[in-house]
């Protein structure tokens, strides 16, 4: 395996990992703010980046089933939130692809 670099994102306003300030994601790939995770307020974004995911698991959530990956920042291994990989209900489908940052783990580094 080779070396892995992180990237460095630009633009308006950049979330980054509250322990060691790795970029995570910018303001425009935000979906919505009205999401909850195990830590309190979360956000659900198109694309993270600067992550490590951790292997599947089948959760059932207040919106229903899914099947989740938690994700961990790629500098200091702090857990972030998760990725959607299946959303069982259609209603939900919407979700897969997209990932959970949760507001308390993140830090505005831009």
């Amino acid at each position: 395996m080779g070396m892995s670099y992180r990237r460095y994102l630009s633009g308006e306003r950049i979330y980054g990992c509250s322990t060691c300030k790795t970029h995570l994601a910018a303001i425009h790939s935000m979906i919505s703010r009205a999401f909850n995770g195990q830590h309190g307020r979360a956000y659900l974004f198109d694309t993270v980046v600067n992550i490590t995911e951790g292997e599947p698991c089948e959760r059932a959530m207040t919106t229903g089933h899914h099947t989740v990956r938690d994700i961990y920042c790629c500098k200091c291994g702090s857990t972030l939130g998760w990725k959607y990989d299946k959303a069982y209900e259609q209603s939900q489908k919407y979700k897969e692809g997209k990932f959970i940052l949760e507001r308390r783990l993140l830090v505005d580094v831009q």
